[in-house]
């Protein structure tokens, strides 16, 4: 494994995860990984590379509406900086009625799509396996995701490894990967509301909207896209920042120029997966918007 001695160093618990990853890689010959950029997929790419070889590793991103194109171009260039073949497949997730109604288990219908794209892709390409970058955390969280993974036979290596959120930034980090500190990145039909259909516009909507934001100095941040009405989470410290008059008077005009009618500060600030806290109890259904049931319009 590659060694960092001037680099800040791993805690005897990370370094045996590492030194665990290696092992549990080095069992593969040729692989693929489902890479986005993010910050699992790239530690998981560099450490594939590392101990497999660029040419043994292919990543593979999923280009469609619900990737940000900021988040596709860096992608793009920590695949090349880090000498790995990358291929671009198609999901095509919009063409699922099932996704597109966007109800709880959305993100197996994504994943899905996409995870059968590379086992296919892997078939044709003799590649031993299919890995993505879920993690130790990732397992005791609300993943419908997961269970496309264990259906289309797809690895997790760093969940394997026992490595954590922070144990994936701190060995990011030691391997120099400028996406250790990186901000989460999901796709941005995360930031729909449950129930409301998703569309070309509105993700164009949400991604327009997280890169004006963005301008402003914030990393952070998430929009979500209640129909009519958008809420806009920042970390709560940053809350006032937003409320200074002209920069809200800003706020507020640019996104009733991309069609919201009201415009909302989360009050409680920025939370990963805030969405997930309007799930009905079990037996339970989530209410479609009016005029919305019938998706393949």
């Amino acid at each position: 494994m590659t060694q960092h001695d001037n680099h800040p160093s791993l805690t005897p618990d990370q370094r045996a995860k590492y030194e665990r990853l290696g092992a549990i890689l080095r069992q593969y010959r040729r692989v693929i990984v489902a890479y986005s950029g993010g910050v699992d997929s790239c530690c998981l790419l560099r450490v594939a590379a590392d101990c497999l070889g660029g040419a043994n590793v292919l990543a593979c991103i999923g280009q469609s509406e619900s990737l940000p194109a900021s988040q596709y171009r860096q992608a793009r260039e920590l695949a090349e900086r880090m000498g790995v073949p990358l291929e671009i497949v198609h999901p095509a997730e919009l063409a699922n009625p099932d996704y597109r109604q966007n109800a709880a288990d959305r993100c197996y219908h994504c994943k899905s799509q996409l995870y059968r794209l590379l086992r296919d892709l892997a078939r044709r390409g003799g590649y031993d396996a299919v890995l993505c970058g879920t993690n130790r955390d990732d397992l005791g969280d609300f993943r419908p995701g997961l269970r496309a993974a264990s259906q289309f036979q797809v690895d997790s290596p760093l969940a394997a490894a026992g490595m954590t959120k922070d144990d994936i930034r701190a060995l990011s980090r030691y391997l120099d990967l400028p996406t250790w500190d990186q901000a989460a990145q999901p796709c941005l039909a995360s930031r729909m509301s449950y129930g409301l259909v998703i569309t070309p516009e509105r993700l164009r909507q949400i991604e327009e909207g997280e890169e004006f934001l963005r301008s402003m100095d914030l990393s952070e941040l998430r929009v979500r896209h209640h129909d009519t009405l958008v809420r806009i989470e920042v970390p709560a410290e940053q809350i006032p920042r937003l409320t200074e008059p002209d920069r809200r008077r800003r706020i507020v005009d640019f996104f009733k120029g991309l069609g919201f009618t009201y415009v909302s500060l989360d009050l409680q600030g920025f939370r990963s997966g805030s969405a997930n806290e309007v799930l009905p109890e079990p037996g339970e259904k989530i209410r479609v918007l009016p005029n919305e049931a019938d998706v393949d319009d």
